[in-house]
């Protein structure tokens, strides 16, 4: 069985907002084993969106839809879809209800055009709105299932997770479960070349790369009649591929780099502290956006001015002389002095040439040197992410917060 997605609303189109709803329905909809191999988002035009949901349900046996439940002139899906499926518009009581009891609660008067809300295509199964006005529905005939949902994200996922979710999975004998294995240090087209033929040889599990901004993800996925099933399948796969590539998989399903970084220091009960130049506390922000990263991390310091990185890091007058800012001797002079302004059992440190000025013949733009500092190992490294990378700031500065 498979299932299409149809998002509406010219605000997407314009791109003003970005369209999480469909992310996060397709995720569910491999949640619960049905397929989905089309997307559609449509503007807020009766013509077009009658167009897409026919084009939809002709492909799909179910389309999933948000957007355009609201109470103006514009709001037209429920509409559209009732003209399909050749229902009327009856007034549905308990929507009414619902919008009388909400109004009242927030001591506001219900305007003429709320009422529009109120009404549902002839036979629809309404799902209750917790977070909002606009109800859901889902209207089938002729084999076909139509699935509505308000627009705003914090409403849609409520519905989908209360009412949707249920109702595919009880369409589907199967389940599909993906595991991720996460890489630094290799390139999509690399990693593609080494794993060829054995991504050709499995086809349940699955494997196939995904790249990302400097890294890349392998997503193992499964098909069988449960989650225990599919993961029997996904587990075996996913150690082989560690075990052909111990140096460069940084973890499983962690998500992203500063999580699987804060979940190692968590278990090895040791604490890290950043002296940041070229990219001014973006490593530091990557921390802190993991929850409990406070358990792990409780310092971390811009130092742009040659006057900061001598006064509050300890580098020496003599080493910014001698080699620069942008030099690994400054680099591990800023991580040795972070570690001990904080405690930390480990110092991190990064000062380089971002751009797109700066750069000269023997230090270019894109030149980057990282430091680690504890208090039996130090080491620095030398990297040149300009080459094959454009020479764009925010890139480099990204690229660089990830080494």
């Amino acid at each position: 069985m498979n299932a299409e997605i149809l998002c509406v609303g010219t605000e997407i189109l314009l791109g003003d907002i970005v369209n999480t709803n469909a992310a996060y329905i397709a995720k569910g909809l491999a949640d619960c084993g049905i397929g989905c191999y089309y997307q559609t988002v449509v503007g807020d035009n009766p013509e077009r969106l009658k167009k897409c949901l026919e084009i939809a349900l002709a492909r799909a046996e179910i389309v999933i839809m948000t957007g355009g439940l609201g109470p103006t002139y514009d709001d037209l899906t429920k509409e559209t879809v009732a003209q399909y499926f050749k229902r009327d518009m009856e007034l549905h009581k308990g929507s009414l209800d619902h919008l009388t009891k909400l109004f009242r609660r927030m001591d506001r008067e219900m305007t003429d055009n709320n009422l529009k809300q109120a009404y549902m295509p002839a036979g629809a199964t309404v799902f209750h709105n917790d977070r909002g006005t606009a109800n859901g529905l889902m209207v089938q005939g002729d084999g076909k299932t139509a699935i509505l949902m308000p627009g705003p994200p914090r409403e849609m996922t409520a519905m989908f997770d209360k009412y949707v979710r249920p109702f595919l999975q009880g369409l589907s004998d199967g389940v599909l479960v993906s595991s991720v294995v996460n890489f630094y240090g290799i390139g999509e087209s690399m990693l593609e070349q080494q794993l060829h033929d054995y991504m050709e040889s499995h086809t349940n599990p699955t494997v196939a790369p995904y790249a990302k901004e400097g890294e890349v993800q392998l997503r193992v996925t499964a098909r069988a009649k449960d989650e225990k099933a599919a993961r029997a399948l996904i587990e075996p796969v996913v150690a082989e591929i560690k075990g052909m590539f111990p140096d460069l998989v940084y973890g499983v399903d962690v998500g992203n780099l500063q999580t699987a970084l804060v979940e190692k220091l968590m278990r090895q009960g040791r604490s890290i502290a950043t002296a940041e130049s070229c990219t001014a506390g973006l490593i530091s922000k990557r921390i802190t956006e993991v929850g409990g990263s406070s358990k792990v991390f409780g310092c971390g310091i811009s130092a742009y001015s040659n006057e900061i990185k001598t006064r509050l890091l300890g580098v020496s007058k003599e080493t910014l002389d001698a080699h620069g800012a942008v030099s690994a001797e400054t680099a591990l002079e800023m991580a040795r002095g972070v570690r001990k302004v904080a405690g930390a059992d480990i110092g991190l440190s990064v000062t380089g040439i971002a751009g797109p000025e700066g750069g000269t013949r023997d230090k270019p733009v894109g030149l980057v040197y990282i430091a680690v500092s504890t208090a039996d190992f130090e080491e620095s490294k030398e990297l040149r992410l300009a080459r094959g990378y454009g020479g764009e700031r925010e890139l480099i500065r990204y690229l660089a917060s990830s080494n």
